[in-house]
């Protein structure tokens, strides 16, 4: 039973895991058998695979409440001629529907550790947000660098592990715990991405995100019937951290719950928490403010289009692994709480948020084969950004590609997006490095 109940939570709790839902479109049940109408129904008329909802009968008239229509902060729209009034418009709006709350000023980071490693200067940094553990972070850049550096803020993915953050695309001694080994060989190509874009003459900045590593709900935190026996004992224990992520796939729907009723959202506190590390590194006697990027897979895919989105700090943008529309969401797919905001596809397509950068430069890399996504609606969202950067007479500012393989950001996808900062904020590094 156990066994059963964890495989549930990893279907419904992981991002990105598509569920069929309906088996019995166009099927109309007799009236006179009510109480059978679900014995009735399995045997009789199956669909097409392709077209079943993960809310099965609900889905196409869930999506048909805003398919084919512009959203009403949509620069696609006629009525937005004007490219600074549309993005103050449609900023405000979605500054709205976020609801984010203010967590305060500029943190103190303090400096724990510095060391050299793989050729980079390295700290280990913490700083306290008005609640909660202080947040962890890495902090790397190349050994002996001089003066004012361009930086990269470098999101961690999701994987399902809320256990493990900036350890999964980090690399800080020659040891790695197997589990962090394993993620970054099949996601990332066995590279820790984030030491790779620093030794190309970058400040690289990865924090641990809401609710990720430090950042995470701990089992002292909650009250003794929700641990489920679990406790914070050795961490690094494989089985307790297998046993860990178990409980905050679950968790999640509760945090967003909780998110709700305190009147803020999850992408919203996801978006705040990430600020305050942009904060940081902007603060940095060592980094050129002027010049910062982002980017990420997957979770860090979604933090970049919020982040790359709203903050004009940040003027290169690479969105790995995390770009499709609202309409993916309602019929096809499932993620994780981070990307959800309410009422927000009413104003804005998922991919246009990401758009609100324009004209400042964006890079969104897709897989062919990626299961978190359908391929018509990453094409779709290819459009809708095509679209924004043309009006905004910026269409070379915008790029998308597209990898064969399923979820990941490997060798060949890094060093697309290692070019693309170069290009933007590093034209002195030599390409291909």
């Amino acid at each position: 039973m156990k066994n059963k109940r964890r495989d549930f939570l990893k279907l419904t709790g992981i991002a990105g895991i598509g569920i069929a839902g309906n088996m019995f479109k166009g099927f109309a049940v007799p009236t006179e058998n009510h109480l059978n109408s679900n014995l009735l129904v399995s045997s009789i008329n199956p669909v097409d695979e392709k077209d079943l909802s993960i809310i099965g009968l609900y889905g196409p008239w869930a999506t048909a409440l805003n398919d084919n229509k512009l959203p009403a902060f949509s620069f696609r729209r006629k009525e937005w001629s004007k490219l600074e009034a549309w993005r103050r418009a449609a900023k405000r709006r979605l500054i709205e529907r976020l609801a984010i709350p203010d967590i305060g000023g500029t943190p103190n980071p303090n400096v724990i550790k510095q060391y050299i490693y793989d050729g980079l200067y390295i700290e280990e940094l913490s700083w306290q947000l008005p609640y909660g553990r202080p947040t962890e972070a890495i902090l790397l850049k190349p050994l002996n660098a001089k003066g004012r550096l361009p930086a990269i803020l470098a999101f961690h993915d999701h994987g399902g592990r809320k256990s493990f953050s900036i350890r999964k695309i980090t690399r800080t001694s020659d040891y790695q715990h197997p589990i962090i080994e394993g993620h970054q060989k099949h996601l990332y190509d066995g590279l820790a991405w984030a030491n790779e874009i620093a030794k190309r003459g970058y400040v690289v900045l990865v924090s641990d995100a809401f609710p990720f590593g430090s950042r995470r709900v701990m089992m002292q935190d909650v009250p003794e019937q929700m641990r489920e026996g679990l406790n914070d004992i050795d961490p690094e224990n494989s089985g307790n951290i297998d046993r860990y992520d178990d409980w905050a796939r679950a968790h999640e729907h509760i945090m967003a719950r909780s998110l709700f009723s305190a009147g803020t959202t999850w992408p919203a506190i996801s978006f705040a928490e990430d600020q305050k590390a942009l904060d940081v590194l902007c603060a940095r006697a060592d980094v050129d403010a002027n010049r910062i990027g982002c980017g990420g897979l997957s979770l860090g895919g979604m933090r970049t289009v919020f982040m790359g989105g709203l903050d004009p700090r940040i003027k290169c943008a690479v969105c790995v692994g995390f770009m499709t529309t609202w309409k993916d969401l309602v019929l096809s797919k499932l993620h994780t709480w981070a990307t959800y905001v309410p009422l927000l596809p009413n104003e804005l397509n998922f991919p246009e948020i990401l758009g609100l950068r324009a004209p400042l430069p964006a890079l969104v890399l897709n897989d062919e084969d990626d299961d978190l996504y359908t391929p018509p609606e990453m094409k779709e969202a290819q459009k809708i950004l095509t679209e924004v950067y043309k009006k905004a007479g910026a269409e070379n500012n915008f790029k998308c590609s597209y990898y064969p393989g399923p979820h990941k950001f490997d060798k060949k996808m890094q060093g697309e997006a290692f070019d693309w900062f170069d290009k933007w904020l590093n034209s002195a590094a030599p390409k291909g490095s």
